[in-house]
């Protein structure tokens, strides 16, 4: 349970924590958590709500149609994306603190800190790369949704790719080669494609 005053060394694991003292923390004067743990919380609330709409697709007559069976790996794979996303969060504030003590230890290698700074940069790129994963497990899915909910599958689309633009502002932030960034855009680009689909 992590209180405004706590500094990053002390604060609990995301996973541990209630989402509303997590608002206050992220809300409150510190460094961590931040925006890439915004961006991770977000995916995971939905990569979890694309889990849902799967679970809800394993009726008797989703086993009839056959659909059933997917969905429910679907919905583990969403579900373990979605805890994945919360480690991501701890990652992004871990990360974080590396890259703060790096500009404060002149004693460093200009290896140590390129690695430092590559570590930084990793967690952020391997999130917007997970959401696209994720995305594209749900639109593939979404034909076979069980039709009263598909919304919340819907729902998990428009949250990973908020999730994915919002990780991408913090890949930016962290300098990344032209290569990693036209990939991502790239990336951004079909999600962005997915997610509008859905509004029409």
């Amino acid at each position: 349970y992590i209180g405004v005053d706590c500094c990053p060394a002390q604060m609990a694991s995301t996973s541990t924590q209630q989402i509303g003292a997590w608002m206050v923390a992220l809300g409150a004067k510190q460094p961590t958590p931040g925006g890439g743990a915004a961006a991770a919380v977000a995916a995971a609330i939905g990569a979890a709500s694309g889990a849902m709409a799967a679970i809800y697709t394993t009726r008797k007559k989703d086993e009839e149609l056959g659909v059933a069976e997917g969905a429910k790996k679907l919905a583990e794979s969403l579900n373990a994306a979605a805890a994945k996303c919360i480690a991501i969060a701890d990652d992004d504030a871990t990360a974080y603190a590396a890259l703060q003590a790096s500009w404060k230890d002149a004693s460093m290698s200009a290896e140590d800190k390129a690695a430092v700074e590559a570590a930084a940069l990793a967690v952020p790129v391997g999130l917007v790369r997970l959401c696209h994963e994720q995305i594209k497990a749900v639109t593939d899915f979404l034909p076979t949704c069980n039709p009263n909910i598909t919304s919340d599958a819907k729902v998990a689309v428009h949250l990973l790719a908020g999730a994915a633009r919002a990780a991408y502002q913090t890949v930016l932030v962290n300098r990344p080669p032209d290569d990693v960034k036209a990939g991502l855009r790239a990336l951004i680009a079909e999600m962005a494609a997915a997610d509008a689909a859905l509004l029409e």
